[in-house]
């Protein structure tokens, strides 16, 4: 396959999943990784920065947007930063010298997705009581233990924070932004991570760029598309589709690994 057709196929592929995962609130990044793994081929574990690089194109749209409400500068986000930050450096080094094995990485794959596909599975539950806030301490110990996955699974870490840092009863005004920041800080680190750690690591490290940035521009339409499109679609139904979709593929990839 060209690599113009292979662009092409990832830009198709992340606008499509962005479009269905940003109105549930779910990073598209987490399915697109799938796509580059399993259906493009891109090969371990240069697979990992590109799928960052994902997160570094198609994000600063909705940033700009909660940089205009005023919602964007916030201590929860620079906690989050500080936190992730190195933990997407470190999991950098352990995925490129101690995760490199596609079997092993397509089972740190799900051991991410399949708690996720749960998650969005189970039925939701308004919360009566008000948010309360956590420690410091405990925030930096989630965000750097979020950006240590994200750099070896390579999405950054907000996926992950997300639904903690919410279902711990922070605001979602609050987390949204300040997860998405620490998302595009985080993967901004980790691909130039990985761009060093290719100067003197074996195999195919770098970023797939073409592919990267095309698959990022993919999902700053989607995204723009999803955002539009939101009031119209039934949430409940794009989050199972989503759960069923994820835990699928976490099956999938144990099956995969395991045989």
């Amino acid at each position: 396959m060209a690599n113009w057709q292979t662009d092409l196929i990832g830009l198709l592929a992340a606008l499509l999943i962005s479009v269905v995962t940003a109105p549930a609130g779910v990073s598209g990044a987490v399915f697109l990784l799938p796509v580059q793994l399993s259906v493009l081929h891109v090969p371990n574990p240069a697979v990992t920065p590109t799928n960052l690089m994902y997160n570094v194109i198609a994000g600063p749209g909705a940033l700009l947007r909660y940089r205009r409400q005023g919602t964007l500068r916030s201590p929860l986000a620079t906690v989050l930063i500080l936190g992730t930050c190195p933990g997407v450096i470190a999991g950098a080094i352990t995925r490129v010298y101690f995760v490199a094995d596609p079997d092993l990485f397509r089972l740190c794959a799900a051991a991410i997705l399949l708690p996720l596909g749960l998650w969005l599975l189970l039925p939701r539950r308004v919360r009566t009581r008000p948010a309360r806030d956590l420690r410091r301490r405990t925030v930096f110990a989630l965000a750097v233990g979020a950006g240590f996955v994200g750099g070896i699974y390579g999405i950054g870490g907000g996926s992950l924070l997300g639904p903690i840092l919410v279902g711990a009863g922070l605001s979602v005004v609050l987390v949204a932004p300040a997860t998405l920041l620490s998302t595009f800080v985080t993967s901004i680190v980790g691909c130039l991570t990985y761009a060093v750690l290719s100067l003197n690591a074996p195999g195919p490290v770098a970023p797939d760029w073409s592919l990267g940035i095309a698959c990022g521009i993919g999902g700053l339409i989607g995204g723009y598309i999803g955002a539009a499109i939101q009031p119209r679609l039934p949430e409940r139904l794009l989050r199972k589709l989503l759960g069923a979709l994820a835990a699928g593929l976490a099956c999938l990839y144990v099956t995969q690994s395991l045989t």
